[in-house]
């Protein structure tokens, strides 16, 4: 079975250096998201810090098979932002 190499970019590099062996597309892309879930489960509020990072599928040759690209973008609410009082 061919082995697929998961390739975190959120701002430092985590590269995967042990791989998983995969049958096939099919089974990378739903690894792939299955392991893009778990990272923004686990990085919680953190996730605000970077809101923009890629997952790189490689194979055994590290040809990109597949990439994924997460980011996020917050409106913020007029009411929210708090104007600070000038003193006298």
């Amino acid at each position: 079975m061919p082995r697929y190499f998961f390739h975190v970019d959120g701002g430092s590099e985590q590269p995967d250096t042990e791989g998983t062996e995969l049958a096939g597309m099919g089974q990378v892309r739903s690894e792939a998201v299955r392991l893009t879930g778990e990272i923004l489960r686990d990085m919680g509020g953190r996730f605000w810090r970077h809101p923009e990072w890629t997952l790189t599928v490689t194979d055994e040759t590290g040809a990109e098979v597949l990439g994924l690209r997460v980011s996020a973008n917050e409106q913020h609410d007029p009411a929210d932002v708090v104007i600070p009082l000038r003193k006298g």
